[in-house]
């Protein structure tokens, strides 16, 4: 890798078999994926996600429960929210109501508010427009248990097939609650005073989406970055990501409350690698916002060899703007402790026109570098280990360098790696089931 540095992060611990990760989440058993309702509060982070219980393949949508102090150590919860008459639970957030607008809080205690999308899969398969509704969960309790709002939906469903994933903020230059919402081809903006009554302000319609295809997952940011104020849109694609099937890109701009103005045409890859998908960010975390994301991809997640549990989350990132070549961009730098997680630390110093090879003793090799030639870092996974299940499994995944190639860090857990090159300018993730752990690691010259 041509860099004077380089960094490999290893989990000290393996399930090789099952392919349990050492420091990212992954639920004892049952499938999960999109992460919801991240949320901080008295120390402790948040973790709702979607889940079926039941199996290892996608199923009727729950909310899981993790709580953790550090980021890595993850304490399972009993299940949030479970389907009802209305529909399973998609995805959604949760926002502490300090201010108690709802007025769903009770004897001074803050409630925490979770805005969901209500899927009505009857509707869906009786051919309806309209099975998708978004709707409101309360907890008094600090999300340990949920009430769910006797009026829902607190949006009903306008006549759009796709209407779902709803990211509520605060904003505070016109004192409401902001939602940003996800349906087919565009965002759809709502405001509301009280979280309850919700208020349409506009649409962004600069996406190509193809009708196969879909936005999920958007997330709104303000950063403050050379003394101006700067809005970043987060938004998920349900196909069509640089290296195959699923990914999230991001627009930098404007918002006033009531529209989104970007700053340039184009949008940015939030992560160039194929396995980071539907990220979104912490409420009330202190510092940087703070996102975690689903560690696979639609094009093959219910087939990965994992049992018995099925989808792990990426680490959580911290998110900062920056000046590079030109732009404002996104830089990424991962939030966890090192020193108190459970990984080792192995440095290759001055490395220089070479890759790194990762193996172990049954052949699989996992390859990591810089294509000088191309400008491009690439993460090879063709003979990694287990691939037979998907034949958009086995890729060699790339992503743009961002200037002349910098430090790299890597974060190799049982089953991912995850690159973080050109100071968190670039990143990459990507999942690898090798047959047994990646023991070996060597440098390979850089062919010319």
């Amino acid at each position: 890798m041509s860099s004077p540095k380089s960094k490999i992060l290893s989990g000290k611990k393996s399930e090789t078999a099952h392919y349990r990760p050492a420091f990212h989440f992954s639920p004892a058993t049952g499938w999960m994926n999109d992460p919801n309702g991240l949320v901080y509060d008295g120390g402790v982070y948040h973790l709702f996600y979607q889940h079926y219980p039941d199996d290892i393949i996608w199923g009727p949508m729950h909310w899981g429960h993790a709580t953790s102090r550090d980021l890595i150590s993850w304490d399972e919860q009993p299940i949030a929210m479970a389907p009802d008459q209305l529909g399973m639970i998609f995805s959604g957030s949760i926002v502490i109501d300090r201010d108690n607008t709802s007025r769903l809080g009770c004897d001074g205690m803050a409630p925490w508010i979770a805005l969901f999308t209500h899927h009505d899969m009857a509707g869906e398969k009786a051919g309806r427009s309209d099975y998708q509704s978004q709707s409101l969960a309360y907890s008094l309790d600090k999300g340990q248990s949920w009430t769910k709002y006797r009026g829902n939906p607190v949006i009903p469903n306008p006549g759009l097939k796709h209407f779902r994933d709803p990211k509520v903020s605060w904003h505070g230059a016109t004192r409401r609650w902001i939602m940003v919402l996800a349906a087919g081809d565009r965002i759809i903006f709502y405001s509301s005073s009280n979280l309850i009554d919700w208020s349409k302000e506009s649409e962004l319609t600069c996406f190509e989406v193809a009708d196969d295809n879909v936005l999920e997952c958007p997330d709104l940011l303000s950063f403050d970055f050379d003394g101006h104020e700067h809005w970043v849109l987060l938004v998920s694609q349900f196909r069509g990501a640089p290296n195959g099937g699923s990914g999230t890109h991001y627009i930098v701009g404007d918002f006033d409350g009531h529209h989104f103005t970007r700053h340039h045409e184009d949008m940015r890859w939030l992560d160039y690698g194929p396995d980071n998908y539907a990220g979104v960010t912490f409420h009330n975390a202190p510092g940087k916002p703070l996102l975690i994301g689903w560690m696979s991809n639609w094009a093959y997640a219910q087939a990965v060899p994992t049992a018995p549990w099925r989808s792990a989350m990426t680490l959580p990132r911290e998110l900062e703007l920056v000046e590079a070549e030109g732009r404002v961009v996104l830089r990424q730098r991962v939030a966890i402790d090192i020193d108190s997680a459970a990984v080792q630390t192995i440095k290759a110093e001055h490395v220089q026109h070479h890759h790194l090879l990762l193996a172990n003793d049954l052949g699989d090799q996992l390859l990591i570098g810089y294509d000088s030639a191309n400008h491009n870092y690439f993460v090879d996974r063709r003979q990694a280990g287990q691939s037979e299940f998907s034949i958009d499994f086995p890729i060699r995944a790339t992503a743009p360098a961002k200037g002349a190639p910098g430090n790299v860090i890597i974060y190799l857990d049982t089953c991912s790696v995850e690159l973080f090159a050109d100071g968190g300018l670039t990143v990459m993730t990507a999942l690898a089931f090798p047959r047994a752990s990646l023991n070996r690691i060597e440098l390979v010259p850089n062919s010319p």
